[in-house]
């Protein structure tokens, strides 16, 4: 049976009228283990990589993403399996590697806590995230999109957040068409877990690189929303809030095209102006 994303609770709601003893609605918040069972039968190993605060629901994608943008594994045929360990605790879940899949050690030896708000949180340094883990996506991309395009992205992922629309308390994120076209989204009360289940999403539907696609956030966009697109190949991302400074170095350094503030029909460009059709654009950009 799937595992409920909301819950009812009693509140007491105060307006003009008073305040009135009603019922609200709130997105589930649980802890998820993800763990890893690799090596040679029967000389395999299990263990615990990461505890994540999440969503219930796509726990299979979310430690499929998880596992890529950690660069433990390199594409969804070096997994044999991704399954809930047993019917009695559905906040673990294991995913069996190929044989002969290989990775740093050293990287798992962080054996993090990530909470639902900022995936960086438990990494001892920036240092620490920025390294040869990040896979070198330098494919060549011809995407280019217009601004009506872009304006109209966050209504279409809107009508899709069903859990949001009862909760108000989730974040989502789509991935898109150079045309507009919604393939996948996924909401979570992480940023960062909504985004490695729609990447888990595209891993286990053969689209990979996105390098021809859109990535929304309905956020503000982070270092590590933009460290995880770079490793998917995404090369246009755009949020409904804020960048950090460290997200526009980042996405710079990438060369991917940073967009934020997609609101109320207007939005800034930060970085990879040359994907966006804007008239008259060549004669003012400069880099």
């Amino acid at each position: 049976m799937a595992r409920s994303c909301i819950i009812s609770t009693g509140i007491y709601k105060v307006d003009k009228t008073g305040i009135n003893a009603t019922d609200d609605f709130l997105a589930v918040e649980e802890p998820l283990e993800i763990r890893i069972r690799y090596g040679i039968p029967p000389e395999q190993v299990t263990k615990s990589i990461s505890i994540t605060m999440r969503t219930p629901g796509n726990d299979e994608e979310l430690a499929t993403g998880f596992l890529f943008t950690e660069g433990i594994i390199k594409n969804v045929h070096d997994i044999t399996g991704v399954k809930h360990c047993d019917n009695s605790d559905e906040n673990v879940v294991e995913v069996e590697l190929k044989p002969g899949v290989s990775f740093n050690l050293k990287n798992l030896d962080r054996n993090f806590y990530t909470t639902s708000s900022c995936g960086v949180c438990g990494k001892s340094s920036i240092e620490a995230i920025t390294t040869t883990r990040l896979l070198n996506i330098n494919v060549e991309d011809d995407i280019q999109c217009t601004p009506s395009i872009i304006n109209n992205l966050p209504a279409v992922l809107r009508s899709t957040q069903n859990i949001f629309t009862q909760t108000g308390g989730l974040h989502a994120c789509g991935l898109f068409t150079a045309e507009g076209e919604l393939l996948i989204s996924r909401e979570d009360v992480g940023r960062h877990n909504a985004l490695d289940k729609l990447i888990g999403a595209s891993l286990n539907q053969n689209l990979f690189p996105l390098h021809n696609y859109l990535l929304l956030l309905s956020g503000r966009a982070s270092f590590e929303l933009v460290q995880k697109a770079y490793m998917a190949g995404i090369k246009v991302v755009a949020a409904v809030g804020a960048p950090s400074s460290l997200a526009v170095q980042t996405a710079a350094s990438f060369g991917i095209t940073l967009i934020g503030f997609v609101r109320a029909q207007t939005f800034n460009i930060y970085s990879g102006a040359q994907r966006i059709k804007i008239p008259a654009y060549e004669t003012s950009y400069q880099g």
